[in-house]
């Protein structure tokens, strides 16, 4: 998949002297669709960066967690992942509305290795996946159009202590963060008011 770069893609890469090498890895590296070794390597992780924007041109970058696995691989050429409880702001969701487009950066801190994924996103009420994720409020699907290893050089070498004990389980109540509880009760959905009522009931 030959990689188009832009202007300002080639007036950095002339200042630098490496037109050349940018136009290697690229056709060496980037591609559009999801090999066996990605698969493994996105199941595997338990967390990405996911970047948006909005109809403005304004950015977004969000972290997204999860078990192991909670991105799915769909086939070659799609990766689904749920939309859990956030700050209730839905910027990021928002923008995958407005423009679809999103940018998604895995890493692997303690093997020091890192992979992007870029395409256009979209939101399914509905989608057959949201059984298998307890507490999601929809899932989001991206149809790849880039996917490609980075440099991992400056990534530094980081070892789990310990997964977040709010991402949701089957059979297991999932705890109210701090903040939530801190809000006026007036301000909280529905759904986070009869579970406060309910906890301290």
């Amino acid at each position: 998949m030959p990689k188009k770069f832009g202007p300002s893609n080639r007036a950095l890469q002339d200042r630098f002297d490496t037109r050349r090498l940018a136009d290697s890895v690229a056709e060496r590296t980037i591609k559009d669709s999801i090999s066996d070794d990605d698969h493994g390597f996105i199941e595997a992780r338990d967390m990405f960066f996911l970047a948006t924007v909005d109809e403005a041109g304004e950015a977004n970058c969000s972290y997204k967690g999860g078990d192991p696995g909670f991105v799915r691989v769909v086939d070659e050429s799609t990766i689904a992942f749920p939309n859990y409880d956030g700050n209730s702001m839905y910027m990021s969701m928002g923008n995958v509305l407005e423009t679809s487009s999103v940018g998604m950066l895995f890493i692997d801190f303690e093997n020091q290795r890192r992979m992007r994924l870029n395409g256009q996103a979209s939101v399914d009420w509905d989608d057959p996946l949201m059984a298998e994720y307890p507490e999601a409020q929809f899932i989001v699907r991206v149809s790849v159009q880039e996917v490609f290893p980075n440099c991992p050089r400056y990534i530094h070498k980081m070892q789990l202590v310990e997964r977040s004990h709010f991402v949701p389980h089957v059979g297991a109540e999932t705890p109210m963060p701090d903040w939530k509880l801190n809000q006026d009760r007036d301000v909280l959905p529905e759904s986070d008011q009869t579970k406060i009522a309910k906890a301290s009931g």
